[in-house]
């Protein structure tokens, strides 16, 4: 029950943002989500010693979105490269006092790149023409992904996904996903855009689903690699925010490239 609740929470919440939400409060919710998964990430990743350096690794991980929410898709790399030149100094300032310089270096850089860098493509969607619909059509898949590979693998799954990350997915689970992911993006696409091309758009949809499923695997990885069950324990139910937003953080760059480059072959 708690975590129906929660859920309901999350996506009322959700929902309004997008359908109510002014554009700069979007960005400032994305922003501190997005410190909230890095953090919930350093706290996984990091060992003690290393814990210290986190406010400014946060800090760091938060450029790109500010960029994103500032000045667009322009200054995003830039920023980005910013965040590793300043993290390339503070490594070898702390040198001496760590115990794997290069792990220490390349654990951070992957946080900030996965968790900042990612995310920032949630405000870049937001900021095109059509950008509210689109995510609410990369909201539909995700929710109708999930709910796919509950249910198909829940009553066929028998055969393992890949059970050294994740024991409770299913390869029946996974093409339940697929195809329900599929089915939410063709629905909501087809209420929301007039003239749509439902054969690139299926085609996105499963793509997009696919990449979910690869983004709940990597952050199984980064969970069995730190030895814990959940990433954080905000979101009653659920674990931590890193954990229900995972699959968005692979997703959102690729629709947001698929529509920077080719929006014109999804809409006739």
């Amino acid at each position: 029950m708690v975590r129906i609740v929660t859920g309901l929470i999350l996506a009322i919440g959700w929902l309004l943002l997008l359908l109510v939400g002014t554009y700069p409060m979007f960005c400032l919710v994305i922003t501190a989500g997005a410190g909230v998964a890095l953090y919930e990430f350093l706290r996984m990743g990091s060992p003690e010693v290393e814990q210290k350096h986190i406010p400014l690794v946060l800090i760091l991980g938060i450029f790109p979105l500010v960029s994103a929410s500032l000045w667009g898709s322009g200054a995003v790399n830039s920023s980005l490269f910013l965040a590793l030149l300043v993290l390339i100094i503070v490594t070898i300032v702390a040198y001496p006092s760590l115990e794997n310089g290069l792990l220490f270096i390349s654990r951070l850089w992957f946080g900030i790149f996965y968790i900042g860098f990612c995310s920032a493509h949630l405000i870049l969607l937001r900021s095109l023409p059509q950008g509210i619909y689109w995510l609410l059509v990369l909201t539909a898949i995700t929710v109708s992904s999930d709910s796919g590979a509950y249910y198909v693998g829940r009553t066929l799954g028998k055969t393992k996904l890949y059970p050294v990350l994740s024991p409770g997915k299913t390869r029946a689970g996974a093409v339940g996903g697929i195809i329900g992911g599929m089915l939410g993006g063709l629905v909501l696409a087809a209420i929301l855009f007039e003239g749509a091309n439902f054969v690139m758009v299926a085609l996105l949809s499963l793509v997009l689903s696919a990449i979910g499923i690869i983004g709940d695997l990597i952050e199984s990885l980064i969970k069995r690699v730190s030895g814990v069950k959940d990433s954080g324990q905000i979101l009653p139910g659920h674990g931590g925010l890193l954990d229900r937003c995972d699959s968005l953080l692979l997703t959102a760059p690729v629709l947001y490239y698929v529509l920077f480059w080719g929006q014109a072959a999804l809409l006739k």
